[in-house]
């Protein structure tokens, strides 16, 4: 016997390890493996004169991992993370400039009276982001351990098990949601403060960023942080399904509808180790921006069918692409997954850090921040370029141009009136741009089409920050002495 370690490359999550640690654990010559993903290594135990190391790690190779004898020295390490930094910086500030990241929000604002139609569209487009921040999820679901003749059949009923999971989520988690809206009337306010949306998605951000990198293996530390998900379905499904539980059913006599019900339930949606279905069904409760607003739009509904119902449509919108997306990848094996998991990771995290600078804008916090590192000629500087007001009879008056991706920043004084008149034609108010928050002076503004007037007083000096409804979209108001 020969105990020996290998390094893996590639492992995405905790069913990485658990995937790897199945498959070594079938061959007769292998008397022992313990998988770590946190660790990124394996610990071996095998008989040398029926399996050459060599031979295990072509096993694991052909799992669609990178598996070594010895490791990667720190200096490539620190290479890669580098390579991969820079990709995730050069991607993020790309799709900014080009304002695609903005234009991922529909044409309409998400709330509790928007048309179910307008909420399937919403879920059409928000399906992009959930290719970034579910694909490799999905994959893991669909991808076949084994060949066969009918491997395209199971992997497609493996795809449309995990979709049908997440709808079946969605919908209830939207039911409970405009139950508790309903019941205790927080639902109006809920979706009115921007410091809650703010602290969602920054922390949907953060959850996001330490996914993408975990996904990415770049920074082995963060592997402790969240590398249960998505474990736990599993463990759920054992402990509901699992076979002494359906013996105690037969042994209490329980009515032959519930001592069937649970095993074909069981049959139906276990396809092995891994669950599509529960998986699907556990996605209802990630850390998602666009999930949480739709969530936000049960909410408000105040009723248990109509959050139901809106949870539906907007899941039912995301299912194509996902649907589509875990076919394709499928038929096209494991070994272009690697590469299609890697994309994916990188705009899960600058869909993460799109999301933490939206709930840093909507919460406040980013005027806090950037004040501590701003110098006053840079202040002043930036106060310079922008719409400055002109004072007449004791008010102050300031116009601007309200533009698709951009919203204008203004300088006033403290202590009088503000009479803020914005110029908006129809082709540039979308639904990203078309209601703006000004926290610090409880002003919200919808925009139409001709003269928008903003009144407002600012008290004190500073620069104060305001966005678009989805923190997406900022501009400043600089208030002098």
């Amino acid at each position: 016997m020969e105990r020996r370690q290998l390094y893996i490359d590639g492992m995405t999550c905790i069913n990485c390890q658990k995937r790897i640690e199945n498959c070594l654990r079938k061959r007769v010559e292998i008397k022992e493996a313990e998988v770590s993903y946190e660790t990124g290594t394996a610990e071996i135990l095998y008989d040398a004169n029926k399996i050459t190391l060599q031979e295990i790690i072509r096993i694991i190779n052909g799992l669609g991992y990178d598996a070594k004898a010895e490791p990667n020295s720190r200096k490539d390490i620190a290479l890669r993370a580098v390579q991969e930094l820079t990709i995730i910086l050069a991607v993020f500030f790309l799709l900014q400039h080009f304002g695609i990241l903005n234009r991922l929000a529909p044409d309409s604002l998400a709330d509790a009276s928007m048309s179910y139609g307008m909420l399937f569209v919403i879920g059409m487009v928000t399906s992009v982001h959930c290719i970034a921040m579910c694909g490799g999820i999905n994959l893991s679901q669909t991808l076949q351990r084994e060949a066969s003749k009918d491997i395209s059949r199971k992997m497609f009923k493996n795809t449309l098990m995990y979709n049908m999971g997440r709808v079946v989520s969605y919908t209830v988690i939207g039911g409970v949601l405009g139950a508790i809206g309903g019941l205790t009337g927080i639902g109006g306010s809920l979706q009115s403060s921007s410091l809650l949306q703010g602290s969602l998605k920054l922390f949907a951000g953060i959850v996001m960023i330490i996914m993408g990198v975990n996904m990415l293996g770049i920074f082995q530390g963060l592997r402790g942080c969240l590398k249960n998900y998505p474990s736990k379905p599993q463990k759920i499904q054992d402990a509901f399904f699992c076979k002494k539980r359906i013996l105690f059913l037969h042994k209490m006599r329980v009515p032959v509808f519930h001592k069937k019900l649970i095993p074909f339930v069981h049959k139906k949606i276990s396809g092995g180790r891994k669950t599509p279905f529960l998986i699907g069904i556990c996605n209802g409760f990630m850390p998602c921006g666009p999930l949480q607003s739709m969530q936000i739009v049960a909410l408000a509904s105040g009723n248990i069918f109509t959050g139901a119902f809106s949870m539906f449509c907007f899941s039912l919108g995301t299912v194509p692409l996902m649907l589509g997306f875990g076919s394709v990848v499928s038929a096209l094996g494991k070994h272009f997954t690697r590469q299609v998991l890697r994309v994916g990771a990188i705009l899960v995290v600058v869909m993460g850090l799109s999301m933490m600078m939206q709930g840093t804008s909507l919460s406040g916090l980013d005027i806090k921040v950037a004040s501590v590192f701003s110098t006053k000629e840079s202040k002043q500087m930036q106060a310079d370029n922008t719409n400055i007001a002109v004072e007449k009879n004791g008010v102050q008056y300031v116009s601007s141009t309200l533009e698709s991706g951009h919203y204008p920043d203004i300088t006033v004084k403290a202590g009088e009136p503000v009479e803020w008149t914005i110029k908006a034609s129809e082709k540039n108010i979308n639904g990203c741009n078309y209601k703006i928050l000004l926290q610090d002076f409880n002003q919200e503004h919808t925009f139409k089409s001709g003269r928008n007037v903003i009144k407002f007083t600012p008290e004190k000096e500073g620069t104060y920050t305001y966005s678009c409804w989805m923190g997406m979209i900022t501009g400043k108001i600089y208030v002098k002495s």
